[in-house]
């Protein structure tokens, strides 16, 4: 399989489907049974994929069936949730401890593993080991919203595999930049999108859009393009595509790619779009390097709010992020970092309740 090769099947059997595209390209020319393959799914939190944030068990069994059907046996498969969510807990969650049990492969939390600092350009990115040690990387992400980044696929699922305290710096970064340098630091293999049902209004789930398909492919420029494209956007509008493009990460030229569709009779539509809704929900809020998980949280109790018809009720500004760190300010701070705000909701991420709990009294 060449670079510039992307694979869509459509159906509804992700298990099979995932099966059948591996066996079309013939993946294990790729590898031999001594290597280590390891397996980067998305559980950025601990909800079951039918919620359309996290990668469906499923996609990773049919990747663990071809894989020990071809005689290889070092599988591992590995994550680190976001910032104040519990990497276990999604594992038992979205079905990972069951899927490891039956096929005797064990689940590393990346939040408890050991990190190595990797020089690119001119960061220095503070990146786990494990990653690093496999011979061949399977990035398994979701094709969904992100309420910061608009969406988030191949390149930004990476940041699974960078500590805590990174992931917040990466914020303070910018997100932008690190996201498009971080692949550098991280080769992959082969890169399985799960377009099965994300959701296509913020990353955290719980507005699933059915999309019934599975890419693959082995560049994550090309990949996140061909995916922005399919939620209506140009790699232009996903900042980190180009930085990671420029990187030499990759390329984003889809009229040079080679698209091969599968079960094209089952494809429901060319394009799938995200809703405006975060654009709607966070029109008083002004995000300064807020992390994702404190974003995610607010987003939901917005969304709570105008559920109940009390969105419009909110006339002060919101603040959230990291640089309103000890800035007094006039309005609604959202965690830790906005204590100096006029009122501001305690913890770092804040929980939704908390956030509706501080919005509902002002």
């Amino acid at each position: 399989m060449e670079k510039n090769e992307i694979h869509v099947m459509y159906g509804t059997d992700s298990r099979k489907m995932t099966y059948e595209m591996l066996e079309n390209i013939q993946l294990i020319k790729d590898l031999n049974a001594k290597m280590h393959i390891g397996i980067k799914p998305n559980l950025v939190v601990a909800k079951p994929a039918n919620e359309g944030a996290t990668t469906s068990p499923l996609i990773v069994e049919g990747v663990i069936q071809y894989l020990q059907n071809h005689g290889c046996m070092n599988i591992s498969i590995m994550e680190g949730s976001w910032v104040g969510d519990n990497t276990k807990r999604a594992f038992k969650v979205c079905g990972y401890e069951d899927l490891a049990r039956k096929y005797n492969v064990p689940l590393y939390d990346l939040k408890e593993d050991s990190s190595v600092i990797r020089k690119v350009g001119d960061l220095e990115l503070n990146v786990c080991q494990k990653p690093l040690q496999v011979d061949f990387l399977i990035n398994i992400p979701v094709l969904k919203a992100h309420c910061q980044t608009l969406m988030t696929c191949a390149l930004k699922n990476l940041k699974g595999c960078i500590p805590d305290k990174e992931k917040r710096r990466f914020h303070a970064l910018g997100l932008t930049k690190p996201i498009g340098y971080l692949a550098k630091a991280i080769p992959m293999g082969l890169i399985i999108v799960d377009g099965m049902a994300g959701d296509l209004t913020f990353e955290e789930g719980g507005n699933p859009v059915q999309m019934d398909r599975i890419l693959l492919g082995k560049d994550p420029v090309l990949m996140d393009t061909y995916a922005a494209s399919l939620l209506g956007y140009t790699k232009e509008e996903i900042e980190y595509i180009e930085v990671a493009e420029s990187m030499g990460v990759g390329s984003g030229n889809l009229s040079a790619a080679k698209i091969q569709e599968y079960n094209v009779g089952l494809k429901k539509s060319s394009a799938v779009k995200p809703s405006n809704k975060v654009r709607y929900l966070t029109k008083k809020v002004i995000a300064e390097s807020a992390c994702s998980a404190c974003y995610g949280s607010l987003v939901h109790a917005l969304q709570r709010l105008d559920d109940k018809d009390m969105l419009k009720k909110i006339k002060q500004t919101i603040y959230i992020g990291q640089d309103f760190q000890g800035k007094e300010l006039q309005g609604i701070g959202i965690g830790r970092c906005t204590n100096k705000c006029t009122r501001y909701v305690v913890g770092c991420p804040p929980t939704a309740a908390d956030i509706i709990k501080v919005l509902e009294s002002v």
